[in-house]
């Protein structure tokens, strides 16, 4: 039985009672992200230019407190805005109606502009998957029969449009054995009855959207797998240090 339990912004798995690793938690502690340091840098640096005025007048630990908080405050605002998208589509491409706030209209109607142009017929909506080897769950957005083929389809959200990441996400989601929806109290269906044959992801913005396809094949299948037990790895070496040896514990076992 497949589990995923909400947590505020975040959200864990568990199988059959275990904890396993979510497919963005694996990405998330294995792969190199340079884009975020300086992505972190700059908008500390344009908080602080854009509220130079306020920020003097403030005490300099407040001062200080915010432009700290500064880029985790734009990657929550992020966060929320993908969370409240990814609801609406899920809605949308079931064809319900929805109540759009004002601040997402541009990006509900991107996804209205690609459902009109594309015509996705859903087959499963925010499935969850599961994998035994290598050990994995996640959650996929969509899989969707699109022009002749069955998609798994991601959206994103993001400024910066769709990386390399999605490809390691969708793959590891279309590779996996088992699937569970909404509903179903987490009960496995075998992922190769939805004939899975393509995966894209859908980048979904203010002004417009894209669809990309994202390359599923042996070698990023490969990598994943790689970045499986560099995780694995990376959680055992935390037992590679053990506790502090007393003085006369030392001379004791001398």
């Amino acid at each position: 039985m497949i589990e995923r339990k909400n947590h505020g912004r975040g959200h864990s798995y568990r199988r059959n009672g275990r904890k396993v690793p979510g497919v963005t938690t694996i990405l998330g502690a294995t792969m190199p992200k340079p884009a975020l340091i300086r992505w972190a840098g700059n908008t500390t640096a344009n908080f602080t230019a854009d509220n130079w005025d306020r920020l003097a007048a403030l005490p300099i630990t407040d001062r200080i407190a915010e432009m700290q908080s500064a880029a985790d405050a734009d990657r929550d605002a992020a966060a929320r805005r993908g969370t409240e998208v990814h609801a609406l589509a899920e809605r949308l491409a079931t064809g319900s109606l929805v109540t759009i706030p004002d601040e997402l209209a541009g990006h509900v109607d991107s996804y209205r502009a690609f459902l009109a142009d594309f015509r996705p017929e859903p087959i499963a909506l925010e499935l969850v998957v599961a994998n035994t080897r290598p050990r994995y769950c996640g959650t996929a957005d969509l899989v969707a029969l699109m022009r002749g083929e069955v998609w798994l389809l991601e959206i994103k959200t993001g400024r910066s449009g769709i990386f390399r990441e999605s490809a390691l996400q969708a793959c590891a989601y279309s590779r996996a054995e088992v699937y569970t929806l909404p509903g179903d109290n987490g009960r496995e269906r075998p992922l190769a009855e939805l004939g899975i044959s393509r995966c894209g992801g859908i980048h979904v913005r203010s002004d417009g959207y894209d669809v990309y396809p994202l390359e599923t094949g042996e070698a990023v299948w490969r990598y994943f797998r790689r970045l499986c037990d560099n995780y694995a790895a990376e959680d055992t070496s935390r037992e590679w240090i053990g506790e502090v040896i007393e003085p006369r514990a030392l001379r004791a076992v001398s």
